[in-house]
């Protein structure tokens, strides 16, 4: 048959791209809207960014 390729449901490339694109684009929405990862618990010993009353 004139015109036939050897993918009879269409092009397969294509069809593979927007597969793709469709996952990368859901894993970058549910990283997005996974928030910032959460700090470790600070121990008692822990230094902070944050200066004392008394050191002002």
């Amino acid at each position: 048959m004139p015109g036939r390729t050897s993918a009879p449901y269409g092009n397969t490339t294509a069809r593979r791209a927007v597969v793709t694109a469709v996952i990368a684009a859901t894993a970058l929405i549910l990283a997005a809207n996974a928030g910032p990862a959460r700090a470790a618990e600070a121990g008692p010993g822990a230094r902070g960014t944050q200066q004392s009353a008394s050191a002002r």
